[in-house]
């Protein structure tokens, strides 16, 4: 029986792992450094997912293009050292994605993370061999048009699903053609995932695996 999908898409931060306390610590490293108050790891839950120089703008009230580079390279300069590490793989994602790649199904990663990050991570937990490519985002550049990219390259097609536990992973899908699959283990709500009007919304790891039938 053919699978309803071409290929399965994957977000990467909230979706196949929490990014919380690397990303959280490496924007306060970032913010301090720069005379700002630190913010409860909590309270930067909700940047986990959209662009970076976005979540710096709101966190200061400051858009100068050069600041706001500023903030974002004296991220880098933390998560690359250590922030990336600071992670952890949502239980289950291992097994789910195993079971994928055996009944040969395709899948791919696009996430907003500068595509080094993202290799790296998916390297240190192992599952950087079940994906055909990785999709990392730049500054400036919105996750709907590395989506645009994916599609005129042949990589994605209007068969595919996009999975992420953000809105911005939604709109990126359906703005391009593509289905979307919304998770609620992430740092997304369920409201905020519903009001996209995903194909699926997804309450468990373990039902990753019905994508592919």
């Amino acid at each position: 029986m053919p699978t309803p999908h071409d290929l399965i898409l994957f977000d990467l931060d909230g979706t196949l792992s929490d990014p919380l306390v690397g990303i959280g610590r490496s924007i306060n490293y970032a913010l301090t450094h720069y005379g700002y108050p630190a913010r409860e790891l909590e309270q930067l839950s909700v940047h986990i997912g959209p662009p970076l120089d976005e979540s710096f703008k709101i966190l200061t009230g400051v858009t100068t293009p050069s600041h706001i580079d500023a903030l974002v390279a004296k991220y880098r300069e933390r998560y690359a050292d250590v922030g990336y590490s600071e992670n952890v793989l949502y239980p289950g994602i291992s097994e789910a994605l195993s079971a994928l790649s055996d009944a040969g199904i395709p899948m791919g990663v696009c996430t907003s993370k500068r595509v080094d990050f993202a290799e790296q991570i998916l390297k240190m937990f192992g599952l950087r061999a079940h994906f055909r490519f990785v999709s990392g985002g730049e500054i400036g550049i919105y996750k709907w048009q590395q989506m645009q990219g994916l599609l005129a390259d042949g990589q994605v097609s209007t068969s595919s699903v996009m999975v992420g536990d953000r809105a911005v992973d939604m709109v990126a899908a359906h703005r391009n053609g593509l289905q979307a699959a919304g998770v609620l283990w992430g740092h997304g709500s369920r409201e905020e995932l519903e009001r996209e009007q995903p194909r699926y919304l997804l309450a468990s790891v373990a039902e990753l695996r019905t994508l592919g039938r």
